[in-house]
Formats: structure tokens, C-alpha cells, sequence
């Protein structure tokens, strides 16, 4: 039985890196052997970034568009709620009123 990818242009997730370890959140913006280009942010500084945005300083934020070698991921998750929990994305929304895909951008709607 074939595999079906959920992952889709478009879609936020969540990647977990290593060397160094690294937690990023944003707009997958491709997939593919060879890597994953992703539009997003640092989690480590997560509550941070949700002050930022709330007060008006988006801009503050270290957000980026980059390409992640596939030999330096660890997992990759789609942004979903589970058990309860709400997504990242839905927090984020939440915490500032804004709409995670209007924060990544244009970049992220490619």
C-alpha cells in the first residue's frame, strides 16, 4: 500500500531538528528528499514571540525562510490540536489575534 503524505504546501508543522537540536514552527513551503524549505521561527523563545506580536512588534521576530537538510531532521508534525491540546498555530491566533498564515507572509503563500 502506498504512502500518502500529509503534508501539503502550505500547512503549518512543527520540525525537530539535531546537531544542534532545534524546535521550528511555521508554513512548510515544500518537501522533498532532499529537504524541507520552511518559513518560521525558533520555538525557544516561544512566549517571546507571542508578547512581540501581541504589542504591535512582529517585526522584532527572528522569522526566516530556509532550507533544512533532510539529514538534520528528526521529525516533522503537522500543526494539529491532540488530546485536547490546541495547536501552536491556534495559540498563536489565539495570544495575539492574529492569524498565523497573515504573520509568515507572503513567502508562505507561494
Amino acid at each position: 500500500m502506498p504512502l500518502t503524505m500529509p503534508f501539503a504546501p502550505g500547512d503549518l508543522v512543527v520540525v525537530v531538528l539535531h546537531s544542534p537540536r532545534e524546535r521550528l514552527w511555521g508554513c512548510l513551503l515544500g518537501l522533498e528528499a532532499s529537504g524541507i524549505a520552511l518559513r518560521g521561527l525558533n520555538l525557544s523563545p516561544w512566549e517571546e514571540v507571542l508578547t512581540l506580536v501581541r504589542t504591535g512588534q512582529g517585526d522584532q521576530v527572528a522569522l526566516g525562510t530556509r532550507f533544512l537538510p533532510m539529514h538534520r531532521v528528526e521529525a516533522l508534525y503537522l500543526d494539529e490540536p491532540s488530546s485536547g491540546v490546541p495547536s501552536l498555530g491556534q495559540v498563536f491566533l489565539d495570544r495575539t489575534g492574529l492569524d498565523p498564515a497573515t504573520f509568515f507572509g507572503p513567502a508562505a503563500t507561494r
